[in-house]
């Protein structure tokens, strides 16, 4: 069962940046049973399954993040509560790592019965401003080599079909500071107060859906203080790739405005760039259609932002597919279901399975 795995993985720390702890124990824990391991440039883990008369066939692709949004020094014990299991990124991403990890534990002496290379990636830097390091870098690299794409994230039922794209930034606002009774100067906090109004002025369309939020906001450093420096995240999403470079266009120019009209200077950074658009994921969802009637799953249509992104510029077939039941993901207490982890597992086995007879063309 996954289950053996999961406590484990939860509980060793894997802040996005810093999950090179984790990381080890993954490829340990491939190691162990028997598959041989390596890490890239950017530190994600890879194992390759490619049996004897399989060479230079299209490979399919599983892969699941290593990292989770909580920071170094987090509490990450997990408990057992009523068959559920309770603790921070025990779901997302611990217990689809635990399940691939059990679909390996399957495979293994078995892997003469694949009969295309399947890979198995634990890759880094998913959440936050990680940007889908890990995923870009991996598909990036191995693209000539790779027939089709899943990332294993989310919930046993759903699958996503859509890329939601997203732009992010950090604007940062600069000027001389100074003593709030003794100085004139204008003061960087007032033009982030300006351009988080203006912001959300903006029109965004309701169909496609397009949203815009500033996440975090902060600057100065006391109250008798004009504040000398203050700053922004922003992060802007759409299913319409045009949509979303208009909005980014124009939320560009509300920054700008900002820190003209208040007579500050600004610098602007992006530190997200997530393609959106179609996955290509027909041929993919076919498959997962199959094994979740089999298994008596009913499946879920989503739109999404996950590391299967990463292939839409690429032309490579990708869907996001969940192996286990569960809620309050990004939250202290997000539980898993235990009982969801077998039912995960054969799910995601069959449709490797489903693959290895009808391979994505």
């Amino acid at each position: 069962m996954p289950l053996s795995y999961l406590t484990r993985i939860a509980q060793t720390p894997a802040p996005t940046f810093d999950e090179g702890e984790r990381g080890a124990l993954m490829a340990g824990l491939w190691e162990d049973l028997g598959y041989r391991t390596e890490r890239d440039e950017v530190g994600n883990v890879l194992t390759r399954l490619t049996p004897p008369g399989t060479e230079g066939k299209p490979a399919l692709l599983l892969a699941a993040h290593l990292d989770t949004v909580f920071s170094r020094g987090t509490d990450v014990t997990v408990r057992e509560e009523g068959g559920k299991l309770i603790g921070p990124g025990v779901g997302d991403n611990s217990a689809s790592l635990a399940v691939l990890t059990a679909l390996l534990r399957d495979l293994r002496g078995g892997e003469g019965g694949l009969r295309r290379p399947l890979w198995v990636a634990a890759n880094v830097a998913e959440e936050g401003l990680g940007d889908l390091r890990g995923a870009k870098h991996l598909i990036a690299t191995h693209r000539e080599r790779l027939g089709a794409f899943i990332a294993v994230d989310g919930y046993l039922g759903v699958a996503v079909t859509r890329a939601v794209g997203v732009r992010r930034y950090r604007a940062t606002f600069l000027g001389p500071g100074g003593h709030s009774w003794g100085d004139q100067a204008p003061s960087a906090l007032h033009a982030v107060g300006m351009a988080i109004h203006d912001l959300y002025a903006l029109h965004r369309p309701a169909s496609p859906r397009t949203t815009l939020n500033v996440g975090l906001a902060s600057g100065g450093t006391s109250v008798n203080s004009i504040a000398g420096s203050a700053e922004l995240l922003l992060d802007l999403r759409s299913l319409d790739p045009e949509l979303l470079s208009d909005l980014d266009r124009r939320a560009q120019g509300v920054l700008h405005a900002a820190a003209r009209a208040v007579g500050v200077n600004l610098r602007l950074e992006r530190v997200g760039d997530r393609p959106g658009g179609e996955l290509g994921s027909a041929p993919l969802l076919d498959l997962a259609r199959e094994a979740a009637r089999e298994g008596r799953t009913e499946l879920r249509l989503a739109s999404s932002s996950t590391d299967a992104n990463a292939a839409a510029p690429h032309g490579l077939p990708a869907i996001a597919l969940g192996v286990y039941r569960g809620g309050n993901a990004h939250r202290e207490d997000e539980w898993v279901q235990a009982s969801s982890l077998g039912p995960g597992l054969r799910f995601l086995s069959r449709v490797v399975a489903l693959y290895q007879r009808r391979p994505v063309p």
